[in-house]
């Protein structure tokens, strides 16, 4: 069998130009890392328009901090491992993604740790639980919460008022309507409303939602009729039963006159 040299020349020549082909326009589509510059960067938070700590401003002053913004920097000297493990290391951050793209930009993107309750203890800690439980530090950050007050500590914060948080704050009817929650010496609970000039005595941090349940029950069917100032404490404290206190009624004070006679 005689092997046709020509033929398999040409076959070769063809394959070699098709590669250079394929690699040419590869490298003409694909810019160079080394001459790039970032020319963006994308900020994306997961639930930023919750009750979040964080916003893109300070996850930009926090890679500041650290000398790590990429914005202007050549992309070839851009870690994105640096700058993930950097936002890693914040107490407010759960985890963050960091890539870059064609374009010049770098995306970032953040899963934050969501606050659920702030705690302003008589023992004077000041911080924040979040949705897991966990213990986050005292920052600027304001918002709606919940206040727990009180004798706390911080291992019944997580273990009692942590899952207490997350049944209020998952609700909006108790989102909106508890304003505080109160610890007494004995470990027994108290809420504050927002509305209504009352004390909600929960009792034992235990039953929570059943105890919750009937007072949103009597708030709906009890106290839209009553008045929400008529009494000054409402306990839920035992099943199946609501003790209310009525509230006391002043005097109304009277004027002094005076005899010119």
């Amino acid at each position: 069998m005689s092997i046709n040299w020509k033929k398999t020349a040409i076959i070769a020549l063809d394959v070699v130009i098709a590669v250079y082909l394929v690699l040419a326009v590869t490298a003409f589509n694909q810019p160079d890392d080394r001459a790039a510059i970032c020319s963006a960067v994308n900020i994306d938070i997961t639930e930023a328009t919750a009750t979040g700590f964080l916003g893109p401003v300070e996850v930009r002053r926090l890679l500041e901090r650290n000398n790590l913004y990429p914005l202007a920097q050549p992309m070839q000297f851009i870690s994105t491992r640096q700058i993930e493990e950097t936002l890693e290391k914040s107490p407010f951050i759960e985890n963050a993604e960091c890539y870059k793209t064609q374009g010049g930009h770098i995306c970032i993107s953040l899963d934050q740790c969501l606050p659920v309750m702030r705690i302003m203890a008589d023992n004077g800690d000041n911080y924040y639980l979040d949705d897991k439980g966990d213990i986050l530090p005292s920052s600027h950050f304001t918002s709606d919460l919940i206040v727990a007050t009180g004798h706390i500590t911080r291992s019944y914060a997580q273990r009692q008022l942590a899952p207490i948080a997350r049944q209020l704050m998952d609700n909006r009817f108790w989102q909106s309507q508890i304003e505080q929650l109160h610890v007494l010496a004995d470990g027994s609970l108290e809420l504050i409303p927002r509305v209504g000039d009352h004390v909600v005595y929960l009792g034992t941090p235990s039953r929570i939602p059943l105890k919750l349940e009937r007072l949103r029950k009597f708030y709906q069917y009890g106290l839209t009729h009553a008045g929400w100032n008529r009494y000054e404490r409402i306990s839920v404290e035992f099943d199946n039963q609501i003790i209310c206190t009525k509230r006391k009624k002043t005097k109304p004070k009277t004027r002094e006159t005076q005899d010119n006679s």
